[in-house]
This record gives C-alpha cells, sequence and structure tokens, in this order.
C-alpha cells in the first residue's frame, strides 16, 4: 500500500467521527478509508519524504506555540481589547518549491489565527498573505522565512 498513513488516519478519522468503536463501524470505516487510499494512488501524487525528522518535530513545536500565541492576540483583537487595528497584504519571496513543503506552508498559515494564504505566484516564488493585525511587512516576511520556511526547506530538500 502506498499510503499507510492515509489509510490509517481516515480509519482514525471515521471512527472518531461517529464515536464508537464497534466492530461494524471499523469495517465499514476500513472500507472507506481502503477506497479514499485507493483514490490518492490513482491522482498519481509525486513521491515526497520527510528527510529529516527532528527538524519536522521543532517546526511542529514553533506550530504550536504560534498558533497558541495567535489565538490569544484574535481573542483581543475580537474582545475590542485591542486599537487601531489594521488589516493587510504582505508578499514574501520564497525559496521553497517541494508542493508538500507548500502545502504544508499553506496549512501552518491559514490554522494560524489572523493570518490567511491568499496566493503563491510559482513563476516569481512569492507567496501573498493576509493579516488581520498587520503592524509591519518586514517582521512578517522574517517570521515565514526564519520560523517556517527555514525548518520546510531542511525538511523537505
Amino acid at each position: 500500500m502506498r499510503f499507510p498513513f492515509a489509510l490509517a488516519g481516515l480509519l482514525v478519522l471515521w471512527l472518531m467521527l461517529n464515536q464508537t468503536l464497534s466492530l461494524g463501524q471499523m469495517l465499514l470505516g476500513l472500507a472507506v478509508a481502503a477506497l479514499g487510499a485507493w483514490t490518492l494512488r490513482l491522482l498519481h501524487f509525486p513521491a515526497g519524504s520527510v528527510r529529516r525528522f527532528g527538524a519536522a518535530l521543532r517546526l511542529t513545536t514553533l506550530v504550536l506555540a504560534d498558533v497558541i500565541r495567535s489565538n490569544f492576540a484574535v481573542a483581543r483583537i475580537v474582545l475590542g481589547c485591542s486599537r487601531g487595528v489594521t488589516s493587510g497584504f504582505v508578499r514574501i519571496p520564497l525559496e521553497l518549491r517541494d508542493p508538500y513543503g507548500l502545502a504544508t506552508l499553506a496549512c501552518i498559515i491559514t490554522a494560524t489565527p489572523g493570518t490567511l494564504w491568499v496566493a503563491f505566484d510559482e513563476a516569481g516564488g512569492t507567496l501573498t498573505i493576509h493579516v488581520l493585525d498587520l503592524i509591519d511587512d518586514a517582521d512578517w516576511i522574517r517570521t515565514i522565512k526564519g520560523r517556517y520556511e527555514r525548518h520546510l526547506l531542511e525538511i523537505y530538500r
């Protein structure tokens, strides 16, 4: 099987959504997961692999900390504790070109409250994000390149 993690993940998702570990739901979930993994195989995804698990663990820790911090920052904005919030778009030049690395970066940015992946210009390698509380473009460029892209290049290069 080419996608064992997809099979396992889909099965676990099925069981969590149905909130049961009954034999019938396990068999049905296994059938749905096998169909999903088979469909992924038909899509002919390019081969990808994580080369540095230590870097992946460090990145995961950074992302979790950033998501928690951003939740509090967005909550302050929503509750009206912050004044003069200015949102805007930031264009970030990226070295990262690996499709799995870009997909991971898209998930990180979109999962972090207050930020959203808007577009990626493949020809120029420029990422555009929207930031809810934009104070300094250069700070966001340093953050994305230094905290995320650096680790993703190490993982996927």
